[in-house]
């Protein structure tokens, strides 16, 4: 199990075998790191005629204002409970140039955009959501679990053509206490409307991840990568 670094975020990255011809690169939530979702690639149990290679970037550690300042992984700063409001635009695009550098390197190690899922948990999603809605290239998806859609005002303006018709796994927990249903709704909506592929996903949990969730993924990542 390797841990990048050189001039990219540090990640763990696994392959399913030799000469992987896609990549799955999944972002973790606040306060955790690339290891939380390194378990889940048995659990998936996608087939082995496709070859992946799973990317666990570590996010940058910086303090976050909402949890008292403690220092902790984040991809942004969180300043106020009400997710949408007074956002850490400057932190967000931050993540969004060191992820899109991790993409341009999958690129430049032979596998096309159109090969690469984005995937994240959280504050991961929302990454998943800022990076490959202004992705110039098409990818083959992006999947936002227990997340929202950052700095929605500047969608319209930014929202590259090349990733409009790209499948948009969404999935979210009735009871989420962290990431309210009703923002994780209202991001779904704007997609929508913008004409975007979304596809809606609804558990009785809390901010976590599921056991039919996890079916769920491997069928859409099943349908996005074979």
């Amino acid at each position: 199990m390797p841990i990048l670094s050189s001039d990219f975020l540090p990640a763990i990255e696994i392959e399913s075998d030799e000469h992987p011809t896609h990549t799955i690169l999944w972002m973790h939530g606040l306060g955790a790191d690339g290891n939380d979702f390194v378990p889940i690639i048995q659990e998936l149990e996608l087939p082995p005629e496709t070859t992946i290679r799973f990317i666990f970037p570590h996010a940058p550690k910086q303090s976050v204002t909402i949890n008292g300042g403690l220092v902790m992984r984040a991809w942004y700063d969180i300043k106020n409970i009400n997710l949408d409001h007074h956002e850490d635009e400057a932190g967000i695009r931050s993540s969004q140039q060191a992820i899109m550098a991790m993409i341009k390197r999958e690129n430049q190690r032979g596998i096309p955009s159109e090969n690469i899922v984005l995937a994240g948990f959280s504050q991961g999603g929302v990454m998943a959501l800022q990076v490959g809605l202004r992705h110039p290239d098409k990818l083959a998806g992006i999947m936002a679990l227990s997340s929202y859609l950052p700095l929605a005002h500047t969608l319209v303006k930014e929202a590259h053509t090349a990733n409009t018709p790209t499948s948009i796994f969404m999935a979210h927990g009735s009871y989420d206490p962290i990431i309210p249903i009703h923002l994780a709704k209202a991001s779904r909506q704007q997609l929508l409307e913008a004409g975007y592929q979304v596809k809606w996903h609804e558990y009785p949990m809390e901010h976590s991840v599921c056991a039919e969730e996890l079916v769920d993924i491997s069928k859409w990542l099943q349908d996005v990568l074979l």
